[in-house]
């Protein structure tokens, strides 16, 4: 009896051991679900802006409360839904074109003294001063506008004393291609060591001050057609704006023709403005190092 019993929990082990393996090789994990694209995007715009603690939804949120203070407004002072609406879904765009805008000079700004805090970085180096200590006292001597940012560095470095978490914390405050460039530069030296990194600091330091003098020119010279191409939408609109106080223009366009005209002009300024962002528009470069 036994014997039998030590066979038949032999076979239930051997078994049971058998279907985990079979459950381990085709059965993979549940994977942890990835926001949006937008989601992700919207997030680092939010960084960049200087606006780390919003999120997307709260963004989103903002907008809708724009436009609907803007439709009470319109109609209070128009008595025009139509009118109203328009102008409402107008001002729902203008925070996210608002943060937008504010990331881009961010940017822009940053991008021209990236290589000033490169240069810094070497002559620490140079000094004798270890990797850490030279990212570090950028948080002191480096250029104003980033010193917030290797604050955070060297805020996460003292309390863990880890390199590369400190790192990612840096690269995620900044959330901006060139530092991630900057970031996977300064690991793969740490990590593999060796004599050139004084050399590798000057050859990046050279290509991003090149790279920001192309971008600056192309940026001064599209500048006017820009602002031209602004004006030319957003006017029709000013002209609506002032003409919609009067009694008898409001009771035009609360007709089915008026509602009609309306929404088409409101599609034609959309699509030109769009069509004109993506003519215009430098190629933005991708965060293919986040």
């Amino acid at each position: 009896m036994s014997t039998s019993l030590a066979g038949a929990l032999c076979g239930l082990g051997i078994g049971l051991g058998l279907f985990l393996v079979w459950w381990s090789a085709w059965n993979d994990p549940p994977r942890r679900r990835q926001p949006a694209r937008w989601v992700v995007d919207t997030a680092d715009m939010l960084t960049t802006a200087g606006l780390p603690r919003m999120r997307p939804h709260h963004l989103v949120l903002v907008s809708l409360g724009v436009g609907a203070l803007v439709l009470l407004l319109g109609y209070f002072f128009t008595s025009s839904p139509v009118i109203s609406a328009c102008f409402a879904l107008i001002a729902a765009t203008a925070p996210p074109v608002y943060v937008r805008h504010r990331a881009l000079s961010r940017q822009v700004e940053r991008r021209a003294l990236w290589p000033e805090a490169i240069d810094h970085l070497g002559s620490g180096v140079r000094a004798g001063m270890s990797l850490p200590e030279a990212i570090g006292g950028l948080a002191v001597r480096g250029p104003e506008t980033l010193r917030p940012l290797f604050a955070v560095f060297a805020a996460e470095y003292r309390a863990t004393g880890s390199f590369r978490m400190s790192l990612e914390r840096f690269k995620a405050a900044c959330a901006d291609p060139v530092a991630d460039r900057i970031v996977a530069a300064l690991v793969v030296t740490r990590e593999v060591g060796g004599t050139d990194l004084g050399t590798m600091l000057g050859t990046l330091s050279t290509f991003l001050r090149e790279d920001a003098r192309t971008r600056s020119e192309l940026r001064a010279r599209q500048s006017w057609t820009v602002t031209g191409a602004r004006l030319a939408v957003a006017a029709p609109w000013i002209v609506l704006a002032l003409l919609s106080t009067r009694p008898e223009t409001a009771a035009a366009y609360n007709t089915a023709q008026g509602a009609s005209l309306l929404l088409v002009g409101l599609v034609v300024s959309v699509v030109a403005y769009a069509v004109m962002k993506r003519i215009g528009r430098l190629p933005a470069e991708p965060r293919v190092l986040r």
